[in-house]
């Protein structure tokens, strides 16, 4: 495993608490017979601002909790291993943005379920792994939206049947939004590509690298210009005679014979 990469108790521990928060407050609602629809998302009212904070705890019954869960344990699972230092600000400023688009743009009814939330996640694994160009980042953004793309055609408005529960497409829409933002503010330095080579560098300047230059505009090896430099000749004449005398040999070796 990459040193990026570390597995802590955090990575199971924050998806099941979360989980587990929510069935919590699920079984408190029905236990006590509470009802915290009231407490969710209530667009464009003082009191439906509580909703912001509230509603991603809140759910109708057992088959919208159950939907939701598993998409959540999956994501923070994800979010909480890969983007370790990043998580809880994405969880925390995800569900106010969220929130806060859905108590603009949403219709006047209350808002309520973590799905703005899975949307924020999905938002952020998949936008931040095309942008760190890091491999393995690359590959989990894939993996996402192989299995959750269909989460998309949930942001456009669905009609309602009557009868039916209606979608809360304005808070999948505000979860997407906030996880693309996300993605854009909290930058990941760990993966940054080392850099080892000068032609790496950002302000790297081909026309002055030697390499570069044997090669032409149209990627053909081509020849150096050669330089034009003024042959420099160096000599020293002195006034001193010189004699020279000639000595004959006076090794007897023996002539190789023929």
């Amino acid at each position: 495993m990459e040193k990026h990469f570390k597995f802590t108790n955090s990575v199971i521990g924050l998806p099941l608490f979360f989980v587990v928060l929510l069935w919590f407050v699920f079984w408190l609602q029905i236990r006590y017979d509470f009802d915290f629809v009231e407490n969710g998302i209530y667009p464009r009212t003082f009191s439906g601002l509580q909703g912001v904070f509230f509603s991603p705890f809140i759910h109708a019954d057992i088959e919208h909790l159950y939907n939701n869960s598993i998409p959540l344990l999956i994501l923070l699972t994800a979010l909480q291993f890969f983007y370790t230092e990043q998580a809880m600000k994405v969880i925390g400023y995800g569900i106010l943005i969220s929130g806060c688009i859905t108590w603009s743009i949403g219709r006047d009814n209350y808002h309520i379920g973590a799905s703005g939330l899975i949307y924020v996640l999905f938002s952020f694994v998949f936008f931040k792994g095309l942008q760190t160009k890091y491999n393995r980042l690359v590959a989990l953004s894939l993996a996402v939206i192989v299995v959750y793309g269909g989460l998309v055609w949930y942001v456009f408005p669905s009609p309602e049947i009557t009868g039916n529960k209606s979608i809360s497409w304005e808070g999948h829409l505000g979860g997407l939004l906030a996880g693309f933002v996300l993605s854009l503010v909290y930058k990941t330095p760990e993966y940054k590509k080392v850099i080892k080579y000068d032609w790496e560098h950002p302000d790297f300047d081909a026309t002055a690298d030697k390499f570069m230059q044997r090669f032409d505009e149209n990627g053909n090896f081509v020849n150096l210009p050669q330089e034009n430099e003024e042959a420099i000749f160096t000599y020293y004449t002195a006034d001193i005679p010189i004699n020279y005398s000639v000595v004959p040999d006076q090794k007897k070796e023996s002539k190789p014979q023929s």
